[in-house]
């Protein structure tokens, strides 16, 4: 839209919509005409192009044409959800003034903007996922975090310490919308997220924040939610909450009845898993993009959506506390084996998506199949409640947590009809025999049919004129029809109406008497059915906790069922959960490969194996071929771990956990462009990660370390990672790597321990066999793998010539400077080499350390120096 428009030079509507435009400058504005939704200037180009739509004109501005775009008002919706996916906000404007009182333009003004992160209506949401709003506040170190799901109505609080943190957080909750101060700064990742937008700062203060949530929770403090405000870090999440608050009423335009509390998570109570984890993991992407290639994609077999999206907070969110943990997984086993779980899947298939529906009722745009829907879920809870009679604690909490609400089952029966159509502005939604006056009204109309034919006999009658008809539209109303030809015949009283190419329209003071009575009637109707849906909502959203309790305890339970399913069709077992350190895994299998090698029908079967790391060994050192199973192996560890800790049963035989606190990945890397970081800083700002924040009841899988560099600088990065764990960090870890010389760790220190995947040659090929089995490895098959891969044969040959010939100098050149100092670094014996009874410098050096007292960083400078007087000295 141009930046300077002369009002007075358009139409007085135009001149309305450029009034309210003003207010929306940064958002598409559908302006309501008519049965359309038009759009005008660049909000007509670029809904244009997203939506594949028609670019009109209308009018002229400065000479121009005005760009104009539009779409039905009775499909808006379909066009919105497009808008939203693709990043837009919408302000939508309304004409809420009476166009037959108006003079000029009808009134109009926006009743709802429609942001990614504040969607309730079924057709712009994905029903499986969390639609969540986050809003953030710093203090430049720590940070306060607030979350809504407005369809659902949880509102979360949290803390984070860093930036780190807090992109983990944003990694697990994924929100659709960011909100942040406009003073602030934030790291690329964060900025160049889909929604992120700034806010005045002011909003996110904590005095008008904390008194803002008192008022929409009706409470004196805050206390009662856990908050703690005279803590730094809450009264940050105070503020991002207030600004949160605040965002949903600007774009709502609405009283929120529907948030009336409000929980704090704390991260110690969960297991942490940053972002590169979750990615690394599959979760809920697949490197692929087959969505049934991650976690969820297997475990989902939840019936209904409440359920889907429950299921995706535990696994994005694994809690460690043992009992909680133990608990779920004996629901699971007593649904196993009391043989519950096809008998509660086919009730649950019949509940709907009550969380949301009960939103939508008490935000009062719940629609007349909503109300179906709850009616349903209604009925068929005390089925579900009888499958519940069990000894298993967690289940009869559940089936306490089933109210019986007879009293609202009984006023949908009778408020709604039993098939209403999708909208109350079709009518026939309230049941007949539920309102007198409404039945009344109807009966008018229904009458009309009957009228229409003794009038059109009584009128073919007294004219003589048997093709008399009488008819109606809804634009003309009531008429008498007859041929131009028979017109004349008419009598005297009838009114001429509508001249047609083949006929004429009539009117009679008595049709035009019962046409006002009949389309009073219809519309009165239609007004008294609207209040009666309105009035039921109200009544409605006074049982909102009693629903929700519901909704809480089906969702739950459709998790456990769904949970369920998964460990008796895969034959997975229920875990111990231990207090000692402890990580014992017998016959594990990873679920998402084993899975899909079962779905190929290859013949092939998943080669499960074993692992055992105590408060003894803490590390394997892992080696063998590229594609020998290095990576599965380690991943599926980390999957039975995270399993075990949202209380599934595992892909194992037997499986004994002690505590994790974090799970920290480090396996394949690309290159991150948008912040001018190569693959290799990328593969070492994820290792500085790990080796800052892991402790010792962390589970970390390092694969590969230092190939990013040269040889050496790889293997001295890969040895002093492999070290540092080991000796200081003392935290579970599966260590993958091609550098043999970091296999003699297993030597040098008790808490590490070899092991290797085997592959065996057969006819010039490479017969992977997929087996841990202990020790390193005996060679790494490189080229085998490379000719596998299809990589010419005089490249294979060239390189077995270029391999030998690398080997045999090796062999020879034992005096290289270089090789001597990693010679000595892996060596067994602790005494340094001596060369000619008189030792080197450098060696001296070396063995006057202490790695012990050496960070990492210091390890890596110390050999960098190290290798320069080498290379100044040869």
């Amino acid at each position: 839209m141009p930046e300077a428009i002369d009002l007075s030079r358009h139409t007085p509507m135009m001149q309305q919509f450029l009034r309210i435009k003003a207010e929306y400058p940064n958002i598409l504005l559908f302006y309501r005409m008519g049965d359309f939704y038009e759009l005008f200037y660049e909000d007509a180009k670029k809904a244009a192009r997203l939506l594949d739509l028609t670019l009109t004109h209308r009018g002229k501005s400065a000479g121009e044409p005005i760009p104009m775009a539009g779409v039905p008002a009775h499909a808006y919706e379909n066009y919105l959800a497009r808008l939203v996916r693709a990043g837009e906000s919408v302000a939508i404007c309304e004409q809420v003034g009476d166009p037959t009182t108006s003079k000029g333009p009808v009134e109009r003004k926006v009743v709802r903007i429609v942001t990614p992160g504040t969607l309730t209506e079924e057709a712009l949401l994905d029903q499986r996922r969390e639609n969540r709003l986050l809003t953030i506040c710093g203090d430049g170190k720590a940070f306060g975090i607030a979350s809504v799901e407005l369809s659902t109505g949880d509102f979360v609080l949290l803390t984070v310490a860093d930036s780190i943190e807090l992109q983990a957080e944003i990694a697990r909750l994924d929100p659709a919308e960011i909100l942040v101060p406009e003073d602030s700064s934030f790291p690329t990742a964060i900025r160049e997220r889909p929604g992120f937008r700034s806010r005045p700062v002011w909003h996110f203060e904590y005095d008008s924040a904390r008194l803002a949530l008192m008022r929409q929770f009706q409470v004196h403090d805050l206390a009662g939610f856990g908050l703690v405000e005279d803590d730094p870090q809450i009264r940050l999440a105070i503020g991002a909450a207030g600004a949160l608050l605040q965002y949903v009423k600007d774009t709502q335009r609405s009283a929120l009845p529907h948030l009336n509390g409000l929980r704090i998570e704390h991260r110690d109570e969960a297991l942490q898993l940053d972002a590169a984890t979750r990615r690394n993991l599959e979760l809920f992407t697949a490197n692929s993009g087959e969505s049934r290639h991650t976690l969820i994609g297997l475990l989902d077999v939840c019936s209904c959506a409440m359920g889907s999206r429950l299921l995706r907070q535990w696994l994005g969110r694994p809690l460690r506390d043992h009992s909680i943990l133990n608990a779920r997984s004996q629901c699971i086993a007593a649904l196993i084996k009391e043989q519950r779980i096809e008998p509660l899947q086919a009730l649950l298939r019949q509940v709907g998506d009550l969380e949301r529906i009960i939103t939508r009722i008490a935000l009062g745009s719940a629609r007349p199949r909503d109300l179906t829907t709850l009616r349903a879920a209604l009925a068929i809870l005390p089925a579900v409640r009888d499958q519940l009679q069990s000894d298993d604690p967690t289940l009869r909490r559940l089936q306490a947590d089933l109210i019986d609400l007879p009293e609202a089952l009984a006023l949908l029966e009778a408020a709604i009809n039993e098939e209403p159509p999708q909208f109350i502005r079709d009518g026939n939604v309230i049941a007949e025999g539920y309102d007198s006056e409404l039945d009344e009204l109807r009966q008018l109309s229904q009458n009309a049919d009957q009228f229409l034919a003794d009038l059109e006999q009584r009128e073919r009658e007294r004219t003589g004129i048997s093709t008399l008809k009488v008819a109606y539209n809804r634009v003309h109303g009531f008429y008498i029809e007859l041929s131009r030809s028979q017109a004349e015949q008419v009598p005297a009283e009838y009114i001429r109406r509508q001249t047609l190419k083949g006929s004429e329209r009539f009117i009679t003071a008595e049709l035009k008497a019962f046409e006002d009575k009949v389309l009073s009637a219809r519309e009165r109707a239609l007004a008294r059915e609207k209040a009666l849906y309105q009035e039921l909502l109200q009544t409605l959203h006074g049982w909102h906790n009693d629903f929700k309790r519901c909704a809480q305890a089906i969702s739950e339970l459709d998790v456990y069922t769904a949970l369920a399913d998964r460990a008796q069709t895969l034959n997975w077992c229920r875990p111990e959960l231990t207090d000692q350190p402890e990580l014992t895994i017998e016959a594990g299998r990873h679920p998402i490969v084993e899975t899909a090698m079962q779905q190929e029908a290859s013949g092939q079967h998943f080669t499960a194996n074993d692992l055992r790391l105590d408060h003894r060994t803490r590390m394997l050192i892992i080696t063998g071929p590229n594609m020998g199973g290095k990576s599965t192996y380690m991943r599926q560890t980390a999957l039975i771990v995270l399993l075990a800790y949202i209380g599934s049963h595992v892909p194992a035989t037997r499986a004994r956990i002690g505590p994790i606190d974090r799970i920290f990945t480090r396996i394949g890397a690309s290159d991150d462009l948008a912040s001018g970081r190569s693959t290799f800083m990328v593969e070492m700002t994820e290792t500085a990660n790990i080796l800052n924040n892991a402790t010792e009841q962390s589970l970390v899988l390092m694969d590969e370390i230092g190939r990013g560099t040269s040889t050496f600088d790889g293997l001295a990065l890969a040895w002093a990672t492999a070290e540092y764990l080991a000796r200081k960090t003392r935290a579970f870890t599966l260590f993958a790597t091609h550098y043999f010389e970091v296999t003699s760790l297993a030597e040098r220190l008790a808490s590490c321990r070899n092991v290797h995947l085997d592959a065996i040659e057969h006819n010039d090929r490479l017969v992977f066999m997929h087996q841990v089995k202990a020790g390193p490895a005996s060679q790494s098959y490189g080229i085998k793998v490379a000719q596998m891969a299809g990589v010419p044969r005089e490249v294979i040959n060239h390189a077995k010539n270029k391999l030998a010939e690398l080997e045999s100098q090796a062999q020879a050149s034992k005096r290289n400077p270089q090789l001597d100092l990693f010679s000595v670094a892996v060596a067994s014996e602790p005494e340094p080499k001596q060369v000619n009874d008189k030792p080197h410098p450098i060696l001296m050096e070396l063995a006057s350390l202490n790695p012990d007292e050496l960070s990492p960083r210091q390890a890596l400078e110390w050999l960098y120096a190290a290798k320069q007087k080498l290379q100044v000295g040869s």
